[in-house]
């Protein structure tokens, strides 16, 4: 049929131009989150891209419900405006008609949602929080920059190289100040050193002809040593036993451990797909323009909806992650709900006029 086809190629266009625009913001809000995490150290400038990466992917499902949701209204909201929807139903054609091809257009993108909600995503999340322990778990020495005082990890030691840095190469005119227990303060001043793995895998910093000065602050108690070889044990953060954050953990982990809070989270990747399906039939009805109303209260309804639709899945997901609902009635309840306003906006819409109901 002549509409149906109109309407599909307006969809196309109307999703990518969306998508492009609302995958930008996305974009730009974590490109700014990462940026102000490099300036601030949490995070070295060359990871910046990676993580920027996963974050993208992480909240891929997101952006395309929001694009299946407004391609639709926009496409329908123009018809209205342009008076082609007046033309549709004098020919004969119901509101119901709409519905058919709206499902052909959104239910491949609903599947693409449910995929990146129940595989892809995940994987983002536990890609970006391995990736972010790496970081952690580097060792003090490879956090030395060559003529900069940089500190480690955990802000317990400040050092200085003055020429080279890494493994198996020498640095030059090393400088390591360190806090100790009761206020003590330490120097560490050595005109070389190396990095040193042991069997088991530890790290050590081994420096040579060089002196330690050890006090505390303010005293005259101060004590000076001097050595040929001194090794410096780096102690990087653990990470091998840190358990996965929930929203990380695969989907097949979620079902064979099904406790609450993973049903919580297994309920938030079921009902991401589900609402993009009914948000993109509920744009059907929403897309109304009355000509002598003004032309954006229907996007204002509409912006309402998903927020509060948005918002209902998330908490009943965190009632079912503390055992407040089951998880039958919170995977149910706000879909349910949606139905029945769905149905209810179809009812009202074609109660408006009787007749194109009875010529469909």
């Amino acid at each position: 049929m002549i509409f149906r086809r109109a309407l599909q190629r307006e969809f196309a266009h109307s999703a990518a131009a969306v998508f492009v625009a609302l995958f930008a913001i996305l974009i730009t809000t974590v490109l700014i989150r990462m940026l102000g995490d490099a300036a601030g150290g949490k995070i070295p400038s060359d990871a910046v891209l990676a993580l920027i990466g996963f974050g993208a992917l992480a909240r891929l499902p997101v952006v395309l419900s929001l694009t299946v949701f407004i391609a639709v209204l926009m496409s329908l909201s123009r018809s209205y405006r342009d008076s082609e929807m007046v033309v549709w139903f004098a020919a004969g054609v119901p509101l119901t008609a709409w519905i058919r091809p709206v499902l052909r257009f959104a239910v491949p993108l609903v599947a693409v949602v449910a995929a990146a909600t129940l595989f892809l995503s995940p994987w983002a999340e536990r890609m970006s929080i391995d990736y972010r322990d790496r970081l952690e778990s580097r060792d003090d020495s490879s956090r030395v920059s060559p003529g900069v005082f940089r500190e480690s990890a955990g802000a317990q030691r400040v050092f200085f190289v003055e020429v080279g840095a890494g493994e198996g190469e020498k640095v030059k005119n090393v400088f390591v100040s360190s806090e100790g227990e009761n206020g003590r303060h330490g120097v560490i001043v050595s005109a070389e050193g190396s990095v040193l793995v042991d069997e088991d895998g530890d790290r050590y910093v081994v420096l040579e002809q060089g002196r330690r000065y050890e006090g505390v602050p303010g005293t005259a108690e101060y004590r000076v040593m001097e050595f040929d070889r001194y090794s410096v044990l780096v102690e990087p953060r653990a990470v091998a036993g840190r358990a996965l954050r929930t929203r990380a953990m695969p989907t097949a982990e979620l079902l064979a451990e099904p406790d609450a809070r993973n049903l919580g989270e297994l309920l938030g990747r079921i009902g991401m797909p589900v609402a993009a399906l009914l948000l993109a039939l509920l744009a059907i009805p929403l897309s109304f323009v009355n000509p002598r109303a003004g032309r954006t209260n229907n996007l204002i309804v509409a912006v309402l909806t998903y927020l509060i639709y948005s918002n209902a899945v998330s908490i009943c997901q965190a009632w079912v992650a503390r055992g407040r609902i089951p998880f039958e009635a919170g995977v149910l309840l706000p879909h349910l709900v949606v139905v029945m306003l769905l149905a209810l906006m179809f009812y009202r819409r074609l109660a408006v006029s009787p007749f194109w109901r009875a010529r469909a």
